[in-house]
């Protein structure tokens, strides 16, 4: 029941809406009420936080690589992996994940636009990967001077360059992720180097899906013996992902909670391999449970209304006459 206070607002509940008072305007607002979720919408909902924690995995495998991401890196991300889920030629919405993903979408993914590594670094690579699965990063000749492009701020103080080559393994069915390899190009700030090969030794695991970063670090030196500080900051600290590849063994969707202890095999390596933290085996077991209580329901709605349509057909049985009088 809606009530007027002493100050004249009306307050409460009346009918379907609601009055409340704010500051000195009397607010009405519909009252809330629950909403049935759609398939579409479940499916919707489901994909988006898919994309969402995948995303999330990703900025925090590749830290390391980019020091300093913008502040729209979340949101920027998340709408790269959803692009990629939406672009998939495998599985449908609530039954596929990064595995199954157009991965074409992530490549080029900058996790500081305020320094595109694009725009920084203007050096041809191309990436390779043998019959064995290792990589190789082809990279044009560079001239410090002129091929990267660097504010005044970063272009007076530095020393030197580093060009890092970050790869990592994920697997996320499994829920883990690995370090496999980094390779770094030194250079002073005035050097030319040569066009080269960087190749990855490291032999991928067949269940792990591979993506590789590139980032740009300056470091200006100090006068400390062979003492160097690091001048990337929120405002320069170009890093982008180049390169992926699914993985050829990616395994099945697991059936109930991962189990994140490591095997044998993954001992041995252990140091290099993070436990992920990653919701999406939850989402999609949640989607197909929902799915199923609402097939569920469906179907025993349609049950409960049969006999009243198989008395309708027994009164359309041919050969009976029916009358048009109506039923005493």
């Amino acid at each position: 029941m809606a009530k007027v206070d002493k100050k004249g607002i009306v307050r409460g509940k009346a009918g379907s809406v609601v009055y409340r008072g704010y500051r000195e305007l009397n607010i009405i607002q519909g009252k809330p009420r629950k909403f049935e979720q759609t398939s579409a919408s479940i499916r919707a909902s489901t994909e988006f936080g898919l994309s969402s924690t995948t995303a999330a995995v990703i900025r925090q495998a590749f830290e390391p690589a980019y020091v300093h991401r913008d502040g729209e890196a979340v949101s920027r991300s998340t709408q790269l992996v959803y692009r990629g889920l939406r672009n998939s030629l495998r599985g449908s919405v609530g039954q596929r994940d990064l595995h199954d993903a157009d991965l074409e979408s992530l490549i080029g993914m900058d996790f500081n636009i305020r320094s595109r590594l694009s725009e920084v670094l203007q050096v041809s690579q191309r990436v390779e990967r043998d019959d064995e699965g290792r990589l190789s990063v082809f990279m044009g000749t560079l001239n410090a001077k002129t091929d990267l492009k660097v504010p005044l701020s970063i272009s007076k103080p530095v020393s030197k360059y580093r060009l890092r080559f970050s790869l990592i393994g994920f697997n996320f069915r499994k829920e883990y992720y690995e370090y496999l390899e980094v390779k770094d190009v030194e250079f002073r700030w005035q050097a030319q180097l040569e066009a080269r090969e960087i190749r990855f030794e490291t032999l991928p695991e067949p269940d792990q899906l591979l993506m590789l970063s590139v980032s740009l670090l300056a470091y200006s030196e100090t006068r400390m013996e062979e003492g160097y500080v690091l001048l990337n900051s929120k405002e320069f600290s170009p890093c982008s992902i180049i390169a992926a590849f699914h993985a050829e063994e990616p395994g099945e969707y697991p059936a109930g909670p991962v189990n994140m202890e490591l095997d044998g095999a993954q001992q041995v390596r252990g140091a290099s391999i993070n436990n992920m933290c990653y919701e999406g085996n939850r989402l999609l077991r949640e989607h197909e449970r929902r799915k199923e209580k609402m097939l569920s329901k469906t179907t025993t709605s349609a049950t409960k209304r049969l006999p009243k349509e198989e008395e309708n057909k027994a009164d359309l049985q041919p050969g009976k006459r029916v009358s048009f009088s109506s039923k005493p």
